[in-house]
């Protein structure tokens, strides 16, 4: 494998960072909002769980007393 100097690779480097598509103020104000949403949404749905396991853990250790 034939060895790339360190000049080349910057070369390389910049050619392959200009392909790529940056995206746009609006996309990524779009992309933190979608994930703060369905970041709470998994919250939310985790809570309820937790809930559920902790109300039949504490019934079951009611029943043991």
């Amino acid at each position: 494998m034939a060895k790339t100097t360190p000049i080349e690779f910057i070369r390389q480097v910049r050619a392959e960072t200009a392909k790529v598509v940056w995206p746009t103020g609006r996309e990524t104000m779009m992309t933190g909002v979608m994930v703060v949403i369905m970041t709470t949404i998994l919250a939310l749905f985790f809570l309820a769980v937790d809930s559920v396991f902790n109300a039949v853990v504490k019934g079951l250790l009611g029943l043991a007393q």
